[in-house]
C-alpha cells in the first residue's frame, strides 16, 4: 500500500529531486525539475515539494496561490519514470488536492495542461477535474476541481 506524502525541497533532498526523470515522450509536456525550482526561486508564491512513498522520493510537484481572488493552482506534478504505472500519480494528485485545499483554505483548485497531453487529460478528468473552456496565457487548457 502506498504511503504518499510531501516534503519541502531543502538541502537534504534537493539533489535526489533534481534527478527525477520522466519518460522521453512526456518531456514536451512539462518543465524539468531544475526549471521548476528556478521558477520557484523567482516567484515566492510557488511551493515546490518532493513526493515520497515511505522514505523514497518518487516525484515532484509545485503549487501556489495567486492574485486577489487567491486562485490556487497545482502547476506541476511528475512521477519518476521508475514509479509510473503503479497508481502513485493518481494517489499523489488526490492527496495534493487535499493538501493544497487545506493549506490555502479553498475548495477550488486549478491546473492547466498542453492539449496534446492525452495521458494527463485522462488522469485529471478521471480524478474529477473539468475543463472550464478557457486557456491560460500559454494556450494550455485550464481545468478546475471543486472539493465537495
Amino acid at each position: 500500500m502506498a504511503n504518499i506524502h510531501f516534503k519541502s525541497i531543502d538541502d537534504t533532498n534537493k539533489s535526489l529531486v533534481r534527478n527525477i526523470k520522466i519518460k522521453r515522450e512526456q518531456e514536451p509536456f512539462i518543465e524539468t525539475v531544475d526549471q521548476c525550482l528556478q521558477e520557484a526561486n523567482t516567484y515566492s508564491e510557488w511551493k515546490p515539494v518532493a513526493i515520497y512513498n515511505d522514505d523514497i522520493i518518487i516525484g515532484f510537484a509545485m503549487y501556489g496561490s495567486f492574485g486577489d481572488s487567491c486562485d490556487t493552482w497545482i502547476d506541476r506534478i511528475m512521477i519518476d519514470e521508475k514509479y509510473q504505472g503503479k497508481g502513485y500519480g493518481k494517489t499523489a494528485m488526490k492527496q495534493l488536492i487535499d493538501h493544497v485545499s487545506k493549506e490555502y483554505g479553498v475548495n477550488v483548485v486549478y491546473l492547466s495542461i498542453i492539449e496534446e497531453n492525452r495521458q494527463a487529460y485522462h488522469l485529471y478528468t478521471k480524478i474529477g477535474f473539468t475543463f472550464i473552456n478557457e486557456r491560460d496565457p500559454n494556450g494550455e487548457l485550464i481545468f478546475k476541481y471543486t472539493i465537495a
